[in-house]
């Protein structure tokens, strides 16, 4: 089992900044990535940023430039820095972990989403 606890969400102006984090605990041998998705009323959910093991970052087009993804391995966190939001970055907002357990398999845990609004 994994658990993912997620937190920093909220409301904030356009152009401001938060900072979310997602700390994974529970049985596993290693953390193989970790992300951030979301998902917007109306819309599907999509990839936001992604960060595996080697420490290569992965990012939608749509947050190049304003948002940050960033692991601490020490803690089993991970960072999403979002700079510059605009009222589109409004979604609830997932973390994902995937996890490489003791048997070998590699399991995708979800976190339970956290609000970002942006709004004046």
């Amino acid at each position: 089992q994994v658990q993912l606890v997620e937190s920093g969400g909220g409301l904030v102006q356009p152009g401001g900044s938060l900072r979310l984090s997602c700390a994974a605990s529970g049985s596993f041998l290693s953390i193989v990535a970790m992300g951030w998705y979301r998902q917007a009323p109306g819309k599907q959910r999509e990839l936001v940023a992604t960060i595996v093991s080697g420490g290569q970052t992965n990012y939608a087009d749509s947050v190049k430039g304003r948002f940050t993804i960033s692991r601490d391995n020490a803690k089993n966190t991970v960072y999403l820095q979002m700079d510059t939001l605009k009222s589109e970055d409004a979604a609830v907002y997932f973390c994902n972990v995937a996890t490489r357990r003791y048997s070998g398999a590699v399991y995708d845990s979800w976190g339970q989403g956290i609000q970002v609004t942006v709004s004046s």
